[in-house]
């Protein structure tokens, strides 16, 4: 039959259509027939998906960590199966002790070696345990084979680590035996026709390849399971005891807080040297100006210089105000030159006699003498507003490493470090440098604030 070309075109028209072309859609030879998929098809089917490429990656780590182990931990059987041989052999007892000596000394490095396997495998930081000491004698000898940190590694090496490495080797050879079962279709093939009818007919391969399937699957979480358990056996066994970790806790605490404190004294003479080099310079400038104004401009109206002698007055209310704040903050004389020429500045602005006696043949940490001077400091303050006394006296001297500070009155008394008054924070602040504050104050007096500092280091 003829077909018109007009039916003609319009089915090519068709086809054009169905093929994602469209009008004005031209291919070459071939390409009617079918549509050519474009690159991101292919990028999405060939994408491995995040779950599974994370459990590959995990099962891929703890592999090659129980892998590393198997030497590891066997390394001193051949250690004591030739020291064994020997006395054995030879039928000298004088060499049985060798390889315990022997032991002792790849101790130590077996344990370095399992902690970085640890780090680069697990990501598991190990503390290191109690270093072995530089320069034998017997007394060190013998505390260190005491110690339970060293019988604990000894234990994990000699005792543990054969039982570890048969763990591995099971999990290793399960996986290994998963793989063989899960691909016996692939190498089946190799063997020889005799071999292969023999022992792998089509239902043993059957069953090869669905235990070989189980297998891989546990395999995986097999080792998994067993790096888990190791890390938890050598965090305790390899690492420091609980004594120890405790006082490497105690020991972290303290330099933090000494950094601590350390940081905000610098923080607090740097706002004092603002004050004193900024703010400070500025409202003198303002007093300055007002003062010229009030001198020199002799006809202002009354007001305008009643005004301007308020504000020449209070600026210089302020500019008293802030020396005083300046003063708490930091004194910069204390920082200058020390604690016995502070505390002789801060004695001679208190309104009342004050005996000083400062016995230091040198200077001590900044901390110490920052809480040292808030102490008089605080302790004088107490004594012109609330003691009604009529003298006071200052004493501040080292003894060994404990700087001792003590402020006396003969005020009414009274005083409560319970309270909720000042002496509670400054209990607080002698607390924070390890220091003690002891106040007797009992009613009538006298009234005696006791601080002691330690500042050995």
């Amino acid at each position: 039959m003829w077909t018109s070309l007009p039916a003609i075109h319009t089915r090519v028209g068709s086809a054009e259509a169905r093929l994602g072309g469209g009008a004005g859609f031209t291919a070459g030879p071939g390409a009617r027939c079918m549509a050519r998929p474009r690159p991101e098809f292919y990028r999405r089917a060939m994408r491995i998906p995040p779950a599974l490429r994370r459990t590959a990656l995990r099962a891929r780590r703890d592999t090659g960590f129980l892998a590393v182990g198997v030497p590891l931990h066997l390394a001193l059987a051949p250690l004591w199966i030739w020291g064994v041989a020997v006395v054995a052999t030879t039928r000298n007892w004088v060499l049985l002790p060798t390889p315990f000596v022997l032991t002792l000394l790849v101790v130590p490095v077996l344990t370095a070696v399992q902690r970085s396997r640890y780090r680069a495998f697990l990501g598991t930081d190990i503390p290191r345990p109690r270093p072995v000491p530089r320069r034998w004698s017997p007394g060190s000898a013998v505390r260190w084979l005491s110690s339970a940190g060293t019988r604990r590694r000894i234990g994990y090496h000699l005792l543990l680590g054969p039982l570890l490495a048969v763990l591995e080797l099971l999990v290793l050879a399960a996986g290994v035996v998963g793989l063989a079962g899960a691909t016996v279709y692939g190498w089946v093939w190799a063997l020889p026709v005799r071999t292969r009818l023999d022992f792998f007919g089509y239902a043993t391969q059957v069953y090869c390849t669905m235990g070989g399937i189980a297998l891989s699957c546990a395999a995986p979480w097999a080792a998994g399971a067993a790096a888990r358990a190791e890390n938890r056996l050598a965090s305790a066994l390899l690492g420091p005891g609980r004594a120890q970790r405790l006082q490497q806790r105690v020991e972290h605490l303290a330099e933090s807080r000494t950094d601590l404190i350390e940081a905000v004294d610098a923080e607090r003479r740097r706002i004092e040297r603002d004050l004193h080099d900024g703010t400070q310079q500025r409202l003198v400038s303002l007093a300055v100006h007002l003062g010229l104004a009030v001198a020199t401009l002799k006809d202002l109206p009354d007001e305008a210089r009643e005004v301007i002698e308020a504000a020449h007055r209070e600026a210089k209310e302020t500019i008293t105000e802030l020396n005083d704040l300046v003063r708490g903050l930091h004194p910069a004389v204390l920082e200058d030159r020390g604690l016995d020429a502070a505390l002789s500045g801060l004695a001679a602005r208190v309104p009342l006699p004050v005996r000083l006696r400062v016995d230091l043949e040198g200077r001590v940490a900044p901390a110490v003498e920052s809480v040292a001077y808030f102490v008089v400091s605080e302790a004088l303050t107490n004594v012109t507003k609330h003691a009604r006394a009529t003298r006071a006296e200052v004493t501040v001297g080292r003894v060994g490493e404990v700087l001792r500070v003590n402020v006396t009155d003969d005020g009414l008394g009274g005083a409560d470090i319970s309270a909720g008054t000042g002496l509670s924070g400054l209990a607080k602040r002698v607390g924070s440098v390890d220091g003690t504050l002891r106040v007797s104050s009992p009613v009538g007096g006298p009234t005696t604030v006791a601080a002691e500092l330690p500042c050995g280091q």
